[in-house]
Parts: structure tokens; sequence; C-alpha cells
């Protein structure tokens, strides 16, 4: 395909033809930029400061709205609204399909009096497990551990591979943005989003935070590049209690240890190993020299401290929905304008770019821009500094030359058998084994033989069935296996519950459980790790499991592939386990490895 907009194409009013200068990839890019941009009318100029989510069809044709996320039609949102940036929402059931709607939305693009490229952005898409509205379903992709699994292999060759092949299967099908990585310093035990970041450990995230940066950008973003939004600057972790800033109760970061500049040692990293864009987060800073409103309403911190203290002149995008009230799931739910909750969503906006941010995430109302410029409150040149930011990444990533995609290549790259293998081994080495008992035989109790009777939980009998004889009751069986979550609190509403926040203690229903089969068998316990779950009263003896394993997004064989001795055992932990809710209360939110006597210590993991 070709694009096909010339010198001959006018603009709306059927004024002066376009000058076509900015197509000609043999012009210095600010050449080009500033071709383009003062061909621009202050409509098309504001389409580009907004990106928001957009359907993905099933059948690779163009998607009709969708009213069950409140999503406008593909053509509304590119002819209707004119933006050109947009998160891609779902996926089809193959890459060749998601390759061919990629192709129609440019061609919808393309068929605009500029024909500006549209530029497609997601959330991570590559974990076995996910949370639906942070993470994506990995669909067609290789499948891998979440990035806190990454952080518990500990190799920076891994994490850059890994980034190298999400970036192959990203660009296959037309995807020019991760919304990721997520670099906060997990310091807060309770918080729910930990489970996309590399852990506790500022040295870890920063070498492992580059390394991905690496694997997606390459030495220098161009075109064969994924651009990295990385987030959430200047450090999301230390949330007050632990909530969540998506919500109300979690608005406050804070920092009793005095540790704000230890959340901001992986962003350098990130600087230096040139991430592309920067997403700063919902929460708002209590007790510090900074204002105290969300981080991307705060001048002091992304003119000050980004721009300024940092230098980064790369585009700066909110997390999503600081301007606009939305209904998610049916349920209300409100602008995360923390501290400037009192401001309509027009003073909010100006807030926004005052601070020195060039978009809008999560939202879709330029007409709103439009009429702050048109007022005075905002000026075109404010408006022209960010719009060259967000034309150069166009132009760098080729999208002016190359908009589309084969349809074809899409089908052999995505999933392709050598990716796959690389996201099991990489499921393999992370899982991270705890404990390990020595058994009335005097031998460890991993590796397991193969063919033994096994009682499973949490596993599906018929992979089981690959490893051992699958049996219906403990008292059948030679060995119990029972894969379990870390505890959650369930909250009020369906949204929320994405977010797994709360106490890390289990249930005494559940300790009895346990205790209950460990005592009809030798039980093995595998709990997923979105959280540092307290695991105290399970390890207790009596009736502790002879061993208790860590997953952090791992399918059953490769579970069952390391219980067994056929994969090495390498995982270790990425953070401390922390003995008891009170250890955790009694913390300081923004200083690591701050839980009195943990259970386990970060980079606890046993051989078997």
């Amino acid at each position: 395909m070709t694009d096909t907009i010339d010198s001959t194409v006018t603009d709306a009013a059927g004024s002066a033809p376009v000058d076509p200068t900015y197509r000609d990839a043999g012009l210095p890019i600010e050449e080009r930029v500033e071709n383009l941009l003062g061909q621009m009318t202050l409509e098309e100029k504001a389409g580009l400061f907004f990106q928001t989510m957009i359907a993905m069809s099933q059948d690779g044709e163009l998607a009709p709205a969708d009213p069950t996320f409140g999503l406008r039609s593909n053509e509304d949102m590119v002819i209707g609204t004119g933006m050109t940036h947009f998160n891609v929402l779902g996926s089809a059931p193959s890459a060749e399909l998601m390759a061919a709607w990629h192709n129609k939305l440019q061609e919808l693009a393309a068929s605009t009096r500029l024909g500006i490229p549209v530029t497609i952005s997601t959330d991570p898409r590559h974990s076995f497990s996910d949370n639906p509205l942070a993470g994506m379903l990995s669909g067609p992709f290789s499948s891998w551990p979440e990035t806190i699994g990454l952080a518990a292999i500990r190799d920076e060759a891994l994490v850059e591979r890994f980034a190298d092949i999400a970036r192959q299967e990203y660009t296959a099908v037309g995807i020019r943005v991760a919304l990721h990585p997520q670099i906060d310093l997990a310091t807060e035990p309770r918080w729910g989003r930990q489970v996309a970041t590399f852990g506790e450990d500022a040295d870890l995230t920063s070498a492992l935070g580059a390394a991905y940066i690496r694997g997606f950008q390459g030495d220098a973003l161009g075109t064969a590049s994924v651009s990295t939004m990385t987030k959430h600057f200047p450090g999301g972790g230390p949330q007050m209690n632990g909530e969540d800033a998506h919500f109300a109760y979690g608005r406050e970061q804070v920092y009793p240890g005095g540790e704000f500049e230890l959340h901001l040692k992986p962003f350098e990293a990130a600087f230096a190993a040139g991430t592309s864009q920067i997403m700063p987060y919902y929460g708002m800073p209590v007790g510090t020299e900074y204002e105290e409103v969300g981080f991307g309403f705060n001048k002091s911190v992304i003119t000050g401290l980004l721009r300024e203290r940092y230098g980064f002149d790369g585009i700066v995008c909110t997390d999503w929905g600081l301007i606009s009230d939305s209904e998610i799931f049916g349920q209300p739910f409100p602008a995360r304008a923390w501290g400037v909750e009192h401001l309509t969503p027009r003073e909010r906006m100006v807030k926004v770019i005052e601070a020195g941010v060039d978009q809008f995430g999560g939202e879709a109302i330029p007409e709103l821009l439009i009429e702050l410029v048109e007022s005075g409150e905002i000026s075109e040149a404010r408006l022209d500094e960010s719009a060259r930011r967000l034309l150069r990444e166009k132009f760098v990533l080729g999208l002016f030359e190359q908009p589309y995609v084969d349809i074809e290549k899409a089908g052999v790259v995505v999933g392709s058998a050598e990716f796959v293998a690389a996201g099991e081994a990489a499921q393999r080495a992370s899982i991270t084994v705890l404990t390990n008992s020595v058994t009335d035989a005097g031998t460890p109790a991993l590796p397991l033989a193969t063919g033994l009777r096994l009682y499973v939980e949490g596993i599906d009998a018929a992979v089981a069935g690959e490893y051992g004889i699958v049996v219906d009751s403990p008292s059948d069986a030679d060995v119990a296996i029972i894969r379990t979550q870390a505890p959650f609190e369930v909250r009020g509403t369906m949204f929320e519950n994405f977010f797994h926040q709360g106490s890390l203690d289990f249930t005494d229903e559940a300790v009895e459980h346990l205790r209950e089969v460990a005592a009809s068998v030798p039980t093995i316990v595998d709990v997923h790790l979105d959280r540092p779950a307290i695991l105290t009263p399970i390890v207790a003896e009596p009736g502790a499991p002879v061993a208790i394993v860590g997953n952090y997004g791992a399918n059953a064989r490769a579970l069952l592939d390391v219980l067994t001795g056929a994969a090495e055992a390498k995982g270790r932990l990425p953070f401390d386990l922390p003995s008891s809710m009170a250890a955790v209360e009694a913390s300081r939110e923004d200083v690591p490895f701050d839980t009195k006597d943990p259970l386990f210590r970060f980079g606890h993991g046993l051989s078997i």
C-alpha cells in the first residue's frame, strides 16, 4: 500500500493546496516538522493532544462504536475528532486480523486533509496473567511472566531479549508505542500495581528498566523501534497505606522516610537509555517541596524536575482520565484530578498544559482545547511547542513513509515458535522455591518423581496428568499441589477489584484448608506473588506444606517442570516477604526493605 496524499489535496475550505514537502524523507526531520506544523489548522493541532482507547475489530475491518466501554466508532475517532494517537483496547483472534485492522485505520487517516498517520499504543500484552484494565491479554503474542517475574530472574540480557521480541511482535501488527515499562519502586507492600514493576530494589529496577527500554527502542529511536512511555514519574510506589491513586482514597503519595530522591533513580537510568516518553502518575505528593496536586498537574515536577533538572525534551503524556468524569462498568468514575478536584475540566486542562505536559491520556475532547486557545487562555505558540514533539516522533518512527504493515508477515512473526519457547522458558526461570523440607524418607520434597499420584487444585487435571496420575482426594494421593494467589481485600466495585489492594494476610479459612490437605498428604503450595503475601501461618509448624514456591505469571506446565526437576529453579524474590501485617503497617511507604523481621528476604530462592 502507498499513501495517496499529494499536492493536489486542498483543505476543508477548498483554499490553498497542501504543500507535500513534509513527505520528503530526504529532508531533515526538523524541516519536515516545521513544514507540516505550518500547514495545520488549530483543529488539526488540537487532535494531536489527545490519546484515548480505541476499539479493535475482530474481523480486520474498522470497528463500530462499543457502548460497553463507551468507545466511539473508529471512523468517528479519526475523522470526527481529528485524533491521531490511540491506545488500542482488546485483541483480534489472530495477528493477521490485528494487522488488517491497523491498515484499515491507517487508510482512514490517510484520507484526511494532511494524511497524518495514526500512532497506536498499548498497555502490556505479554504477561501470562493480567489485570484486564492495566494490562492486556496476550492473545496471539508470546506469553511471559509479569514484569515482577522478569525481576525474579535478574538477567539484564533476558529482559532486553524479551523487550526486543515484544518489539518485533508489536511492530508486526502496527503498535508503535509501549505504555510501559513501569519502573516505580515497590516500597509499599500493599500497593496493587507492583506486579508490573521490577520490585523493591532501586539498583535492580534501574538496570532492568534500562535493558527493557533498549530492547524496545534500540540504541536510538528509529523506524524499527517501539517508543517507550516510561512510568510513573517521579515514582508511583509510595502510596499512603498502599492504596492506589486510581481512587480518591489513594490519592496521596507520602515520604515519611525522606526518600523522594531514591524513587527518581530508575528514571535517571531510563533517561540515560533514551526513553522517548514519560507518564506521570495520578498521585499527589504530600509533605515535600512540590505542589500538593497530582503529578500530571504539577508544574514543579513536570517543568521544574523533569524538563529543567533532567533536561527531558521528549513527550510527556498524562495518565488516563485527569480531566473528565467517566463511567466504568456502569459505575461513575470521577476524574483523577487530585488536589484540583474543585477546578472545572476547562481549568484542569489549562493547569496540565501550564505544567508542561504534551498530551492528555484517556481523553477525547479536542474541542475544549480549541476553545481555550480561541479564548486566549492558552496560546497557540504553546500548542506548537508540544505539537512539534508529537509530530517529530511520528517522523522518527517512519510512520509517514511506512504507515502500513505486512499482514502475512504479522502471522509469521507474532507468536512464532521461537518467541513462544522463549516466553515459556522465562516463566519456568522465574519460579521461586521458598521452602523445600526434608521428608520422613530423609530426602528433600523437591524435585518430585514423575508418575506419582497427584491431588491438584488450581491446575487443569489434563495437564497434571502429563506428570502423574491425578486422583480426586488428598487421601488417595502421594502428593498434593495447590495453586493459590496472594490475598487481597474485596472492594465495592468491579473496577476496584482489578487492583489487588489491602491486607496481605490469608484468611483463616484459606490457611485451615491448606493445613487440612497438608495433614493428609505431603503438600506443595504455589502462590502467585503479584504482591508480597504473608506466608507466616502457612510456613508455621505443625501442618506446614513440604514445599512453598512463588510464581509471577506462569502456566501449569512451567510450574510442574520446575517441581519435577525438568527445569532448573532459578527465581529469586524481587521484594521482601513480610512476616506480619503489623510489620507492614509500621513500615514507611517510601523506604525499601523496611518491614521488621521479614519472613523471606529479597533475593531468597532455593535451587533444587
